[in-house]
This record gives structure tokens, C-alpha cells and sequence, in this order.
């Protein structure tokens, strides 16, 4: 074992909004080692893979013997430093080639992870395992708010002012709250203005919502914020002839960059895509796994580019992992343990953070799966108290009853 927009949201709010548009431990005790003073301007970007995408594709353990035996026609080959093989990273992970992009960033110390890390709740659903992650609870099926939006809310300057924006899905648990959000929809549409592009339709929504009741107000709010939305990344589209050259998720990511750039306000981003349970036909070197790696990577690089400032952090995580045996159908079905990114100037980068047990069976959890070593919560809770300054009784709130993991190091330098 080694150790190592379209809307503004708040509350009840969403449905009406989205009619229109669709016409217990301390968590990090003061005796641990503190990092740098934290960054007051700092920006967390998380970008969740639904669907459980396959770590062990990602992140490959080469040196492992029993890896090879587990996966004998979807394992990565071995570096061996072609480009028919997976790329080293040190003498125990390698890198799937079609996450190469990344390799610039874990050279510089800036792109670190966590190789077997992950929601300690034994469930199997997609459903239920994401609904643990967004509202920072495992094993409960439902909270009042999100856990990025209890962050958004204490990280925005005024209630009125939103902190924090989600591009792509269309109603986030992790962001639904009391705290005012900005949602954007996925791809192209993002840059259209819907129902509210009709004249008409738009001087009526806005005629009936013409009070000074909260529900009236936060219309006119969301309709402000879906229009400059629109106009901005309509210029951007236009200006850089990016509609057809940028789609799927480096699309969504520039979105994310362009939004937060102008609007300072915005601290917390959000950012998912689907497609990523591939129970067959996954492939190798090449495939349909392949495929989204390279979308992803891509994505990253357009993050990096976008969030790069002392403070900046960007998570990758998704909600389980995959089994460590490949299935009949040349696939890999929904398992536990699983590897999550971080990139960022005050990451601990060009390493890998905490406990590998390996791929024995004995080490398996239920005989099948990586084990969660590193609570997920274990693993935001330093990320925040580093770049938001968050206190432990704040880190708590987000996330009830997580406790600190000495075995993770120090994440965040």
C-alpha cells in the first residue's frame, strides 16, 4: 500500500423562471499544518463526469501485474514511449494518450489527483450516488439546497448578486438553493435567447411580471441575466468564428470562461456532462472512452487557460467508479472507488495524493472494485479552506459530518 443563464434562480423561484425559458467532527482541526493565507478572489470550477467515467482508463495503473489480468482487451498498453502506448507518469500511473494535453500541466506541478477517492455510500445508482455528491450528504436522498449553492451564498458580496453559475445541465441539485445562482444552458443554445428572443412574447412576460412582489423581481432579474448572457457569447461566437469549430463539452467550458471573466461576481462554476457509463463496447487506445477523453481534455485546457490566477481551482470528479474487471461485453460496470482531478497554481501538482492499495483481490472492495481511501468531502473541504478561507464550522455546514484525512497530505500549497 502507498501513500501518496439561462435564468437567475433562488428557491421557488425555478419553476416559474423555467416555464418562461421553456415557454459531527471538526472537519480540519488548528493543528493542522495551514497552507498559504487564503486567496479572497479565488474561483472553484467543478466539472462532474455523470454517467461514472472510468479512472482506471484515465489514470492507468501499468506497473500493477494484476491490471493486465483484470482488463485483457480494454487495458491501456504499458509506456513504452510510442504513441500506441498509455504515457507515464512515475513508476506506478500512466496517462491515457488521449488526455495528453494535460501532460504540460502535471510538468508544471499545477494538475495533481486522487486515485482512489470518492462517496463512502455503497450505492451502485447513478441517481442516488449523484445526489449524494451535489448536495454533500452521502446516503441521503434530499437537502433544502445544494452544496454549491450554500458555497455560492457565502461567497456573494450581496443576496441580490450571484456568485455562482452552472453551464449545461438544466436544473442542478448542487446548485438549487435559496441563493441566487445564473444557469446556461448547454452548447450552442447558449448563445440564443429562447422565448425571450420573440418581442412580443418578451414584452408580455415582462408586463405580467411588472410588480414589485419577489417573484416579479426575480423574473425581470433572470430575463436581465439570460439577455447578457446571450449578447456576450453571441460577440464571442462571432468575434472568434467558434460555433463551428468548438462543440460538446470545450464549448461549455469556454462559455463557463467567457461568463466569469465579465462578471467577477461569479466565484463558483459548475460544469457536467453525460455519456460516460460504458458498460460495452468501451474501447482502449481508441473508441468511444477514448473519444470523450479527448473531449475532456480539451475542456481542461480551454479552464486552464480561462482559470489560471493564484487562487483558481478546478475539481474533476464524477460519481463512482468502475468495476477493476473488464465485462463479457467488452465494458466495465458501475463500481465504487475512483480517481478525482485538481488543477490549480496552489496545487500540490505533478503527483498523485494518497492511499494505492492496488488491484489484488484482497484490497477489492467487495472483491470488485477500487476502495474509497479519500472521502470526496474530505478532499473539497481543504480545497475551500484554502482558496475561499472557509472555517471549519462553514466547511461543516456544506458538509455534515465529513472528517479530516490526514492520509491526503496537503493538497493546496
Amino acid at each position: 500500500m502507498k501513500e501518496h443563464d439561462s435564468y437567475v434562480f433562488a428557491g421557488r423561484r425555478r419553476f416559474l423562471l423555467g416555464m418562461a425559458a421553456g415557454s459531527v467532527a471538526c472537519l480540519w482541526p488548528n493543528a493542522w499544518a495551514q497552507p498559504m493565507p487564503s486567496l479572497k478572489t479565488g474561483r472553484l470550477i467543478v466539472v462532474f463526469l455523470r454517467g461514472a467515467y472510468d479512472g482506471l482508463s484515465a489514470t492507468i495503473p501499468y506497473a500493477d501485474r494484476d491490471y493486465q489480468r483484470l482488463r485483457p482487451t480494454i487495458a491501456i498498453p504499458a509506456p513504452d514511449g510510442t504513441h500506441q502506448t498509455s504515457i507515464q507518469l512515475d513508476a506506478t500511473f500512466a496517462l491515457h494518450p488521449a488526455l495528453a494535453p494535460l501532460l504540460p500541466m502535471w510538468r508544471t506541478g499545477v494538475l495533481a489527483f486522487v486515485p482512489a477517492s470518492g462517496s463512502p455510500d455503497p450505492t451502485r445508482s447513478h441517481f442516488e450516488a449523484q445526489t449524494h455528491w451535489e448536495i454533500g450528504m452521502p446516503g441521503k436522498s434530499n437537502a433544502p439546497r445544494g452544496w454549491l449553492n450554500a458555497l455560492a451564498g457565502m461567497a456573494a458580496t450581496s443576496g441580490s448578486v450571484a456568485a455562482g453559475i452552472g453551464v449545461g445541465d438544466s436544473n442542478p441539485k448542487i446548485l438549487s438553493g435559496p441563493d441566487t445562482v445564473r444557469l446556461i444552458p448547454r452548447g450552442k443554445a447558449a448563445a440564443t435567447e429562447g422565448s425571450l428572443g420573440n418581442q412580443r412574447t418578451r414584452e408580455a412576460l415582462l408586463d405580467l411580471y411588472g410588480g414589485d412582489d419577489d417573484i416579479s423581481q426575480a423574473f425581470r432579474q433572470g430575463a436581465d441575466s439570460r439577455m447578457s448572457s446571450t449578447r456576450q457569447l453571441s460577440a464571442e461566437e462571432q468575434a472568434d468564428q467558434i460555433g463551428a469549430s468548438a462543440a460538446g463539452l470545450p464549448l461549455d467550458a469556454r462559455h463557463l470562461g467567457t461568463l466569469m471573466h465579465n462578471d467577477r461576481a461569479l466565484r463558483v462554476g459548475f460544469l457536467s456532462v453525460g455519456g460516460w457509463d460504458t458498460h460495452a463496447n468501451q474501447g482502449g487506445l481508441s473508441g468511444g472512452l477514448a473519444t470523450s477523453f479527448g473531449s475532456l481534455a480539451a475542456a481542461l485546457v480551454q479552464l486552464r487557460a480561462d482559470f489560471s490566477e493564484p487562487g483558481d481551482i478546478i475539481v474533476v470528479a464524477s460519481e463512482f467508479g468502475r468495476t477493476c474487471a473488464e465485462n463479457g461485453t467488452r465494458g466495465t460496470d458501475h463500481g465504487h472507488g475512483n480517481t478525482l482531478w485538481l488543477i490549480g497554481n496552489r496545487i500540490a501538482g505533478g503527483r498523485w495524493h494518497g492511499t494505492w492499495s492496488g488491484l489484488s483481490l484482497a484490497n477489492l472492495y467487495e472483491g470488485r472494485d477500487l476502495p474509497v481511501h479519500h472521502d470526496f468531502r474530505s478532499i473539497f473541504a481543504q480545497v475551500l479552506q484554502s482558496g475561499f478561507g472557509l472555517r471549519d464550522a462553514q466547511l461543516q455546514d456544506l458538509f455534515p459530518g465529513a472528517k479530516e484525512d490526514t492520509r491526503l497530505g496537503r493538497l493546496v500549497i
